[in-house]
Parts: structure tokens; C-alpha cells; sequence
């Protein structure tokens, strides 16, 4: 799967690609793409290191597991193709932005645009078999993806990362808090965003004036 990997990303990581669990890894992936319907499309599987290289990273979002239905995934958490109905957690998403930066709910669920700003969209599971959520999990790679987030903490300096519910936050253990900023919040699905714990976390404006006061440019959410 390396061949795939942006070079942005494959120098910091090659250390990552020579074991054991990644070789292991990279025969899962390959078997369950060839056996089943698997999500995203495999030219997709890094689409979040296409569109955000490692130098322009200024946010990190992490999401858990890719969206197991059809036509939805698209390699960025969170987010799906154009002219897909969007997913109730991209619902609550952009109903936080419109509230808290007064912008007008957008037409597309396709992220994009954000990653092309700096914002890496990061699921902690790359793949997942079609209609079956999780299925992927525990296969190596939160391994990787945890590999991933300590090389941004310790490369980097002043990123934002925002870790929305219980499984985002524990990530925060992987992050130098003396370096870069978190903001946590509860998990934007309707489970979590109607108990009240994530409509008002204004993690949007909060980010921008963050981003403002590193002299850094703020996102166009």
C-alpha cells in the first residue's frame, strides 16, 4: 500500500511501512478489497494525505471508521462525496458551523475543500467492509494512524487538533500539549449532540482564532 502513500507523508512514516503489523496490514486490506465490497475505493484509502500534505498541516480532525454504505466514503472523516445525503453527524457538523460563524449550511458534503487548507480529516480506521461497521478495527491500523499523530506532534508546532467523543479524546495522550493546542468536545452524532454535548462547543471559531493568533491562516469552513 506504501506505493500509494503521498511523499509528503512516506519519508516521515518508512520506518512505519518495514514492520511486521503494516506488511500484516497490507495483506488484510489487500484480501478484503479482493473478496468483498470494501470502502472507500482504494485509490481513496489515503485521500487525506492527498489533499493535506504534512508541511501544510494546521488542524488535525479525528474520526473513528470510515461510512460503511454505499457511494458515501471518500477517504476524508466525516465527509462524503458530491450529491450524497449527508450523514447525521455531518448534519450536526455543519449546523455547529452555521451557528457558530453565521455561514449558510453548505449544499456539499464533501470535505474537501478543508483538507486543501491544512486540515488533516483523519480516521483512526482507514478501510471497512460495505455494511459492516468496524470491520476493519483492531487489524493495524490505529496502530499506523497513532503512528501518524505522534509524528505531527513531534514534528510540528502549534497544530489544532479537535477530538470529538469519548474515542477521539483518548487520543490526546499521543499529542504534546506544550506544542499544540486540543479542544475537545462530544461526539457529533445524534447519540452524543442531542444530550448536549456538542451543539455550542464553537470548535470552528475557537480554531480560527487559534490558527489567528499563530499568525497562521484561518480555515474557510
Amino acid at each position: 500500500m506504501q506505493e500509494n502513500f503521498p511523499k509528503s507523508w512516506s519519508t516521515l512514516l518508512q520506518s512505519e511501512f518495514d514492520k511486521t503489523y503494516f506488511k500484516e496490514l497490507t495483506k488484510f486490506v489487500s484480501s478484503e478489497y479482493k473478496n468483498h465490497q470494501c470502502f472507500p475505493k482504494q485509490e481513496d484509502i489515503f485521500a487525506a494525505f492527498d489533499f493535506c500534505s504534512f508541511e501544510d498541516v494546521k488542524v488535525v480532525i479525528i474520526g473513528q471508521d470510515p461510512y460503511h454504505g454505499e457511494n458515501q466514503a471518500n477517504g476524508l472523516c466525516f465527509s462524503v462525496k458530491d450529491g450524497i445525503k449527508h450523514p447525521p453527524s455531518l448534519i450536526n457538523i455543519f449546523k455547529e458551523i452555521t451557528t457558530d460563524l453565521g455561514v449558510e449550511y453548505p449544499r456539499s458534503g464533501n470535505l474537501e475543500k478543508w483538507a486543501k487548507q491544512g486540515v488533516l480529516l483523519l480516521n483512526a480506521t482507514l478501510t471497512v467492509r460495505a455494511h459492516e461497521a468496524g470491520s476493519h478495527q483492531k487489524k493495524g491500523w490505529e496502530t499506523f494512524t497513532d503512528a501518524i499523530i505522534k509524528q505531527i506532534s513531534n514534528q510540528k508546532s502549534n497544530v489544532v487538533f479537535l477530538l470529538w467523543g469519548g474515542f477521539a479524546k483518548k487520543k490526546s495522550k499521543l499529542i504534546d500539549k506544550n506544542k499544540h493546542s486540543i479542544l475537545e468536545s462530544g461526539h457529533p452524532s445524534p447519540l452524543s449532540a442531542n444530550r448536549g454535548y456538542w451543539f455550542g462547543n464553537q470548535h470552528f471559531s475557537m480554531t480560527n482564532e487559534i490558527l489567528k493568533s499563530k499568525q497562521k491562516t484561518k480555515i474557510e469552513w
